[in-house]
């Protein structure tokens, strides 16, 4: 991957550090989930000890649950093998400042063991992993993530001690594309847009969106490893933000029984001279035949990988008949029935996987991405002739429609196995287990309104 300028450089930080400017430093990393998880320093003790050395945290970290338990089933984390610590080492491309909190800088971190080899189901070193074999090939992947949230005129707090039930939307009614509808929400928005500004993001937009009170803010493609980094980001921060306005949003798939959150997830190819290898370079938007051949590896693998894509139960939630979350495996030019949908012309030549929601993890979406583009190329894979109608209601295979199913065709994928191997896929099979075990076992609202007295 290219060089790149990060958004403050090390040296610009110790001048901040000496000045008063900063005093924090914030050192995470991406969980299972795509949560930041990590330590809070005083800047000085960060210059002078962790950013060289880095620091230790907590090996569990990647093996436990949404709530934080310790579970079963994990090889590198146990109490048998007992719960020892991996190493996070600042990436000092990733510094920037976070705006939202007053005196603070922030790193992502990379996870090692002892020795000082990677930790394999890390996602930010199961995304490095697939883009160096991309690189291998002589290319690098561009990312944008477009993440939709819903915003709630109630606190975090508030929502908690409500069941999360009878909570205020910001919005009363769709407000998609409406400039009214996100003038409602703007002082909010607003904030968000400018300090992530200030983070080292490029703003391009925010919009309405249809569910009461749902909104979207787009910001500009990068590689994908900046690109993922700044999405975690984001969403801490957004959250972060809607708190000190004594609002809340979420992120999650399927919120209620109308539309959901999507993270559609665009992809595309620069070559060695960054030019785009998805374009044939003529006129209008044909592909190239390294696309083509990308796009049915996409096709071929999305079933086996939708774990990466759909990764909790309510993800599954999404897929729903002319929704404009997809149920059909299948690729269209601008069509937003498909799982696959193929946008642009010439440099701006793209394809936009429509699985995710914005409960994914971006480290293994795109990971996943590259591995199934990889496997259409490796095996020069025919693309088939696209979807022009409603894929809807067409014959194309269906994405799987629970996590049991995903976890399943995940954990018996060959392509998987290949692609991230051994270690990984029972990782993230694990992960899928304790949800579902977690789930199977809890009573849920539905049940009590349905059995309580009618049963």
């Amino acid at each position: 991957m290219a060089d790149r300028t990060p958004p403050l450089g090390v040296e610009e930080l110790h001048a901040l550090v000496a000045a008063g400017d900063i005093d924090t430093v914030v050192l995470a990393f991406p969980d299972m989930q795509g949560r930041l998880q990590g330590k809070r320093f005083a800047a000085r003790f960060f210059l002078d000890e962790v950013l060289a050395h880095g620091t230790e945290g907590c090996n569990y970290l990647l093996a436990v649950d949404a709530d934080m338990n310790t579970v079963d089933g994990y090889a590198m984390s146990s109490w048998d093998s007992g719960y020892g610590d991996f190493a996070m080492h600042a990436d000092p491309a990733t510094l920037r400042r976070l705006p939202w909190n007053e005196g603070t800088a922030m790193l992502v971190a990379d996870l090692a063991w002892e020795d000082g080899s990677p930790v394999p189901a890390a996602p930010r070193q199961i995304l490095r992993r697939q883009l160096e074999r991309l690189a291998g090939r002589g290319y690098t992947a561009q990312v944008g993530t477009e993440l939709e949230f819903i915003v709630f005129r109630d606190t975090y707090e508030h929502a908690w001690d409500a069941g999360y039930r009878g909570l205020t939307p910001a919005n009363q009614y769709n407000v998609d594309y409406s400039v009214l509808g996100t003038g409602r929400v703007e002082p909010l928005l607003r904030r968000i847009r400018n300090e992530m500004a200030g983070a080292g993001l490029t703003v391009e937009s925010a919009k309405g969106e249809c569910n009461p009170g749902q909104h979207e803010i787009v910001f500009r493609y990068d590689e994908a490893l900046v690109t993922c980094d700044q999405h975690a980001v984001y969403k801490t921060g957004a959250k972060e933000i809607a708190a000190q306005e004594g609002m809340s949003l979420t992120f999650m798939a399927k919120y209620n029984e109308r539309e959901g959150n999507s993270c559609h997830i665009h992809l595309s190819l620069t070559d060695a001279d960054g030019h785009n290898a998805m374009a044939d370079g003529g006129e209008g938007g044909a592909m190239s035949e390294v696309m083509r051949h990308f796009l049915a590896g996409q096709l071929v693998a999305l079933r086996e990988f939708a774990l990466l894509y759909a990764p909790h139960i309510n993800s599954y939630k999404r897929f729903q008949p002319g929704s404009f979350a997809p149920t059909a495996v299948a690729w269209g030019r601008d069509n937003r029935t498909c799982a696959l949908r193929v946008v642009g012309h010439g440099r701006s030549l793209r394809f936009e996987n429509r699985l995710p929601g914005g409960d994914v993890n971006p480290y293994l979406a795109v990971a996943g991405m590259v591995a199934a583009g990889l496997h259409g190329v490796e095996q020069r894979l025919e693309l088939p002739e696209p979807c022009s109608g409603n894929a809807y209601a067409a014959d194309y295979e269906h994405v799987p429609t629970t996590l049991r199913e995903a976890a399943e065709l995940w954990e018996n994928s060959t392509l998987a196995k290949a692609a991230f191997g051994d270690e990984v896929v029972a990782h993230y099979r694990n992960m899928a287990r304790v949800e579902l075990d977690a789930f199977d076992a809890a009573v849920t609202d539905w049940e009590l309104r349905r059995s309580f007295e009618r049963m």
